[in-house]
């Protein structure tokens, strides 16, 4: 499939898109509102620099190099565009009113045409691998200097992009320059046909993670109002439908030897809170919903992380942690927030969007890959029994963030090539 079939195709779909959006909106709040800017309806003022940063994972990541670009090149305007609510929401608590800020419109080619025009950006920076082939192609024709940052491409997106090569290779050679976050990446996309000179390994921008000293205090306050150091508790963080069940059969082994277990359980989509309420109750477990400030006393049993923005403070108030999407076939999610705080990490082994991220910290000992709830509670239950080995994991862990961190430093120099070139 070349480019103009790909075009006729999404015209074609362009209902399915409106249902899409209609679908989410009654599932979740936050798709209710500004459908003209996903269809390049919205008008725009002209920014200098263009950043896609996609959803909340990819806009946390790319806020640091954002300030940093803010702080080398402070006349420089920016607009900074995600594709989901929870992406939205971290851009305005990061720069409120310093950066436009706006959806990116569907790779529609009439509607991001439109978007190129009206904001007319030198440069564009796009995180990790939301690549559209009919953003590229207009932004390159229309003389917009590319830039891949925070690049990852895992074996499984080569071998699709690889299908799709008369689509994709196009697409990929008019990047003017990837900051790919491993030699693996870098190595797959050179594969795929980008002129090497062009790929840089800069490692990933997700080791330079920051986290505030508030956020510390505020977890061990947390901590300290729902158990003491000595109960165990643990979080499955960004967990999705398909594995609820899983997590649950996990927690009750873990109680049957520590009745004093507390689990928090935090759901990747907010519109699932609900199911995952009714899950739990229905499982027999006290629960408690942070949304509605239930209290958190002895008897409970699940915590559930149903809010926004808090994921990071939960994983601070845990001794251990699964991090989701990995037990069923979605690709994960980022393992290296919780490593970062010295908690032993579990995955399920369907983590390939982190793939050498997960390697790094299980060959150092940091994290395991569990197949089973069975496999996953028994782990849990053997790290809070042999404290020797829970001291290695969580040492582990920060020992691996801190080797790897400097790629903020490494993709900031290559955004200064591609603004001042």
């Amino acid at each position: 499939m070349n480019r103009f079939f790909y075009s006729i195709l999404l015209y074609l779909l362009f209902p399915l898109l409106v249902i899409y959006l209609a679908v989410r909106a009654i599932k979740s709040p936050g798709y209710r509102g500004r459908w003209g800017e996903r269809f390049g309806l919205t008008s725009f003022n002209k920014s200098d620099l263009l950043i896609h940063s996609v959803s909340m994972g990819e806009t946390l990541a790319a806020i640091p190099l954002i300030r940093a670009i803010q702080q080398a090149y402070p006349l420089l305007t920016i607009t900074v565009t995600t594709t989901s609510p929870t992406g939205s929401a971290e851009v305005k608590k990061a720069f409120g009113d310093g950066v436009q800020h706006c959806y990116l419109p569907f790779d529609l080619p009439l509607c991001v045409g439109r978007f190129l025009k009206q904001v007319s950006p030198q440069c564009c920076i796009i995180m990790e691998t939301e690549l559209w082939p009919n953003l590229i192609h207009k932004a390159s024709r229309s003389g917009i200097k590319l830039m891949l940052a925070n690049a990852r491409l895992s074996e499984k997106s080569a071998g699709q992009y690889q299908k799709q090569i008369t689509l994709t290779q196009p697409m990929l050679q008019s990047l003017d320059s990837i900051a790919a976050q491993s030699q693996q990446a870098a190595d797959r996309f050179i594969a795929l046909g980008v002129n090497a000179d062009k790929v840089e390994v800069c490692g990933s921008l997700k080791f330079d993670l920051t986290i505030a000293d508030d956020k510390l205090e505020q977890a061990k306050a947390l901590r300290q109002q729902w158990r003491s150091t000595t109960c165990p508790v643990w979080i499955a963080g960004s967990v999705h439908p398909g594995e609820f069940d899983a997590i649950l059969a996990s927690h009750r082994r873990l109680l049957s030897i520590f009745p004093d277990a507390l689990l928090i359980m935090v759901p990747r989509h907010p519109e699932k809170f609900d199911a995952a309420a009714t899950k739990i109750s229905e499982a027999g477990f006290k629960l408690a919903r942070r949304s509605l400030n239930e209290s958190v006393d002895g008897a409970t049993q699940v915590l559930l992380g149903d809010t926004m923005g808090e994921l990071l403070t939960f994983y601070g108030a845990a001794d251990q942690a699964f991090v989701g999407g990995t037990l069923i076939e979605n690709g994960g999610h980022n393992p290296l927030e919780p490593a970062a705080l010295g908690l032993p990490v579990f995955v399920g082994p369907h983590h390939w969007d982190f793939a050498e991220i997960t390697a790094l910290l299980n060959e150092a000992g940091a994290l395991q890959v569990v197949s089973s709830a069975e496999e996953l509670g028994n782990a849990l239950v053997r790290n809070f029994e042999d404290k020797p080995a829970y001291q290695m994991a969580s040492e582990a862990g920060l020992r691996v963030v801190e080797a790897n961190k400097g790629a903020l430093q490494h993709q900031f120099e290559l955004a200064c090539r591609l603004i001042d070139s």
